[in-house]
């Protein structure tokens, strides 16, 4: 039987929260979205930053999220897009310029990227 989690968004551009039940097997982005509540996204396959939250509490799993780097995932970011929870949790959504300039701005205009992203950590 697959467990179902209470997911707490808090979004931080519209001043809105939203309590949701999500299957853990269900991405929560997905399922927000057939409950009728309407969330940040571009990409929706773990590439850009649109859809990252902070994780406040809890579990979440997201093992697809190629979009942020190691890094932002163990400092508690995830991409909801690919995210499934593990646990009840609360999550802010967060503006998709500040995730990105915590990720890629200390690279840009240093020198330090000859080709592509730097998705990993030296």
């Amino acid at each position: 039987m697959v467990q179902t989690h209470t997911i707490r968004v808090h979004d931080r551009a519209t001043g809105t929260s939203y309590s949701l039940q999500v299957p853990e097997d269900r991405y929560i982005l997905h399922t927000a979205e057939h409950q009728g509540v309407e969330l940040p996204f571009s990409c929706r396959n773990g590439a850009c930053t649109t859809c990252a939250v902070r994780v406040i509490s809890g579990d979440i799993y997201q093992p697809e999220a190629i979009g942020l780097s190691p890094d932002l995932r163990r400092k508690g970011y995830a991409l909801l897009c690919v995210s499934y929870a593990r646990s009840d949790l609360e999550v802010e959504t967060q503006d998709e310029d500040e995730v990105y300039e915590l990720q890629f701005g200390r690279f840009f205009g240093k020198g330090k990227v000859k080709a592509g992203l730097p998705l990993d950590e030296d």
